[in-house]
């Protein structure tokens, strides 16, 4: 039988006792500043910087959430679940809010409460860290047995005796139209946007300008680069061996004419830690197919130059899966195919930090394949940071020093 576990006030911050300054109330006199890269961190830390009053450029060589960038694509999931890891459960239920927040002033569809649901085997130990965490943080969340499971969802075929949880609160962000909200918001609210490509900065000590080999430079008082899987290429020195982007596939399966057992509300976003092979996926949104995604890590990959094809055997694989998993679907056709990179960190943890050899250079990224959801936590931790608005909090884990030159994920 389903168990349910009620929301009380998470009054926790992401970090630890209390909220995290907001950027909307930052204290500090208005400054200057560049960020480097419209994807999610960059465009939430352009728009809460410009919000709290100071003057902001933000710079994309590509456009923001473009086709080559993390941030793009149709859609990403957002859930609380992070087995022992609160401070990422904290910060997608504060995400979560800033998302809807933004969803309503925009018009658009932004979130879809799609709920999330996490097929595991029992004593599967990250499972059961997150049910204890979910129920410390008051947290909403059902306990499906097997048989709730078929019951509510008999399109699903689980690994035997694999129960789940099930966050009804939770579900998928469209990305890149979420992207284009916030830049668009951003620019409504006077910041000003530019495609350009910078160049990597040389020196060391204070920046005081990016050259652009197509126009002027941008000169501010601090630079962010939140530049995704650019990072390596733009400071190789420092995070050219810290931060892995690997190629990940995603397909997308067209249901049966007439079935609306794919769509939600019959069917939540899902991830499988029943099975070994990695999978997760979506219910068929804005009527573009069954969204299937590979999560284990693919070979290394460049964004700029990297094949964006789907391989035959690559959908061999899904399909496979797919018989297994959701057998209505094993002879489905195929309606897209997408390739976009995770940008992983040694452990999973993002890298949210000072540039060593710089006083006011930034680094924001490694969001390694769960960094989406967080988006506007990470805009808010960035602008404390760059601020220096009421004391704020400094998290470890999200030090360059605590990135390896190895990967051993940690953070899922």
């Amino acid at each position: 039988m389903a168990r349910r576990f009620t929301r009380r006030a998470v009054a926790q911050s992401l970090i630890g006792g209390s909220l995290l300054p907001s950027a909307l109330q930052a204290q500090t006199a208005p400054a200057s500043f560049a960020v480097i890269g419209a994807g999610v961190f960059g465009a939430w830390t352009a728009y809460l910087l410009r919000r709290g009053g100071h003057k902001v450029t933000l710079l994309d060589q590509y456009g923001p959430a473009s086709s080559r960038a993390s941030s793009g694509g149709e859609s990403r999931i957002i859930r609380a679940s992070y087995g022992a890891d609160e401070i990422y459960s904290r910060m997608a239920t504060q995400s979560l809010g800033m998302w809807k927040d933004l969803a309503a002033g925009s018009g658009r569809p932004l979130f879809q409460r799609t709920g999330v649901l996490w097929m595991a085997m029992p004593g599967n130990q990250y499972a059961n860290q997150s049910r204890k965490a979910l129920r410390k943080l008051g947290i909403p969340f059902e306990d499906l047995s097997p048989a709730d499971i078929r019951r509510r969802y008999p399109q699903i075929k689980a690994v035997p005796g694999a129960g789940a949880i099930f966050e009804p609160d939770s579900g998928a962000l469209m990305a890149r139209q979420a992207v284009h909200a916030v830049v668009e918001a951003f620019v409504r609210d006077g910041g000003r946007y530019v495609l350009a490509h910078s160049r990597t900065p040389s020196g060391s000590g204070r920046l005081s300008r990016i050259e652009l080999p197509e126009g002027k430079p941008v000169e501010a008082d601090a630079f962010v680069f939140a530049c995704g899987p650019w990072l390596p290429k733009v400071f190789p020195k420092v995070v050219g061996n810290r931060i892995f982007p690997t190629r990940q596939d995603v397909i997308f399966f067209g249901a049966p004419a007439g079935d609306n057992r794919f769509e939600p509300p019959q069917m939540p976003v899902w991830i499988d830690f029943g099975d070994n092979r990695g999978m997760y996926g979506f219910p068929d949104l804005e009527n573009r197919g069954f969204k299937v995604a590979f999560d284990l890590h693919g070979p290394a990959f460049d964004p700029d130059t990297g094949i964006r094809t789907v391989g035959a055997e690559k959908i061999r694989e899904a399909r496979a899966y797919l018989a297994d998993r959701f057998p209505a679907l094993a002879e489905a056709p195929v309606t897209e195919t997408r390739v976009c990179q995770y940008e992983n960190t040694s452990n999973g943890d993002f890298l949210l930090d000072k540039h060593p050899d710089f006083d006011n250079v930034w680094l924001a990224g490694g969001g390694s394949g769960h960094g989406f959801k967080h988006g506007p936590a990470v805009g808010e931790y960035m602008v404390a940071r760059l601020t220096g608005a009421a004391a704020p909090v400094i998290e470890p884990r999200f030090s360059l020093a605590t990135k390896d030159t190895k990967q051993s994920r940690a953070v899922y």
